[in-house]
């Protein structure tokens, strides 16, 4: 492996503001002082630029397998990386699903081959596997999804009894997308009945409503709490639902922690007139309002970690009616840079960015010597310069969908670099096939 001295950069690290150098050697940050010397190593000039610690997403879907005209572990994790996104942990609703030890394997197997990114996948729940999420090593995998609303088949937990079990039995983190299906089914056949199947887009949100969402994770919540549950509620998109958390005990804590997602914090539903389909994702953008009070969550710690949901689907697939076009929409190449945005705006502050990307989620999901530039640990890190504007283009897209909601729109930071486990696997809008990344390891949970 090639040894990396980085000079002068402005370390964004634990709270802290700090020009230091870095050594990076044999994939682990050796060193960090002010005046660092090593022979042989490659130098790279970092004044001016702020090295944070590689991102980590706790959601996405790359599609891999069975739905790879969408998307592939190897053309996400390419776009991962070339946005800073260093790790990132993926879901079970493939095809087939990752609802068996032997089919979340393959995925792991695949990523070992070709993912340029860390990675760790998600085994999933259905109405039927309780006893083998039961047999799942919970330190080479980073939890169970539970899709308490808004899946297919068996993957939609919608049995009463299958979620009791669940949140009594499994001795790991459960991580729950939350909505109740049959008041948006009622919803649903109220709109038709009156407006038709042609309905606009922003009737999506009216459709996935507050009350949907609330119904569904306040029930998480109400089961977490009966048996001690670690739960993670992802993509929070109401602000009703921010009653549900707290924060008034630190992270490490908590056992119940919360998620808010880039779109939720970016677009309301007064973007549904310009956007359409291209930013229906379930649950849905809701109002201004809830935007609001989801960033205010962010910032006074109630809402716990920042990610994607990153999941793509093809243009002609959101092209479709709005009833008939899937949800969801790639994110995970943008999703700093958006955040930095905000700290242009001056909404958050950088240290902030990397607390809710990088050293929450490392810490929330137990992850082993990630998501912090300390010496002895990974080195996943990420070169950003905070005053070159970057406009998004279809030429610099890396999606396989090859579309992204922020196209058009310049962005003032760019992305320079991007080190994983110390290999430079991103170099100034070009993406080096240098290593594939690693299986993350986690702590054991705490029971």
């Amino acid at each position: 492996m090639k040894t990396y001295l980085i000079k002068g950069a402005t370390l964004v690290n634990e709270g802290e503001n700090f020009v230091s150098d870095v050594l990076i050697r044999n994939g682990l940050i050796e060193k960090i002082d002010r005046h660092i010397s090593a022979e042989g190593a490659i130098e790279i000039n970092a004044e001016g630029l702020v090295l944070m610690p590689g991102a980590i997403d706790d959601q996405v879907h790359f599609r891999e397998p069975g739905l790879t005209h969408k998307g592939e572990i190897k053309t996400e994790a390419r776009a991962a990386v070339a946005g800073g996104v260093t790790s990132y942990m993926e879901m079970p609703n493939t095809v087939p699903q990752s609802t068996s030890i032997i089919e979340l394997e393959k995925k792991y197997t695949r990523a070992a081959e070709c993912s340029l990114a860390n990675y760790s996948f998600f085994m999933g729940g259905s109405n039927h596997n309780v006893e083998e999420t039961l047999k799942v090593d919970y330190t080479k995998v980073c939890g169970l999804k539970i899709f308490m609303g808004s899946s297919t088949g068996d993957m939609q937990v919608d049995h009463e009894d299958v979620l009791e079990e669940f949140f009594a039995k499994v001795p790991a983190l459960i991580a729950t997308h939350c909505e109740f299906d049959p008041l948006i089914k009622e919803n649903l056949k109220r709109i038709v009945a009156e407006y038709g199947e042609d309905l606009p887009a922003y009737f999506h949100p009216i459709i996935r409503n507050e009350e949907a969402c609330y119904h569904s994770s306040s029930l998480a919540v109400a089961l977490a709490k009966k048996h001690n549950t670690r739960l993670h509620i992802l993509h929070i998109s109401t602000a009703k639902e921010l009653s549900l958390f707290t924060n008034k005990i630190p992270l490490k804590e908590k056992r119940i922690t919360a998620e808010a997602c880039i779109h939720h914090l970016w677009f309301s539903d007064e973007d549904y007139a310009t956007k359409g389909n291209l930013i229906k994702w379930n649950p849905s953008v809701k109002t201004a309002y809830d935007r609001e009070k989801i960033f205010e969550a962010v910032l006074n710690g109630t809402i716990d970690v920042i990610a994607t949901d990153h999941a793509p689907h093809t243009s002609e697939e959101k092209s479709l009616p709005l009833l008939k076009a899937p949800s969801g929409g790639p994110l995970v190449q943008h999703s700093i840079q958006a955040m930095l945005d905000f700290y242009h705006d001056k909404k958050i502050s950088i240290e902030k960015i990397v607390q809710m990307m990088s050293h929450n989620v490392a810490d929330l999901f137990r992850i082993q010597k990630r998501g912090y530039i300390r010496e002895g640990y990974f080195a996943d890190l990420v070169l950003v310069n905070l005053n070159k504007p970057y406009t998004v283009t279809k030429e610099n897209i890396l999606y396989k969908c090859g579309w992204s909601p922020f196209e058009g729109h310049t962005f003032k930071s760019s992305i320079e670099k991007t080190f994983v486990n110390g290999n430079l696997v991103f170099d100034q809008g070009s993406i080096q096939e240098v290593a594939i990344g690693s299986r993350m390891t986690f702590d054991a949970p705490a029971i």
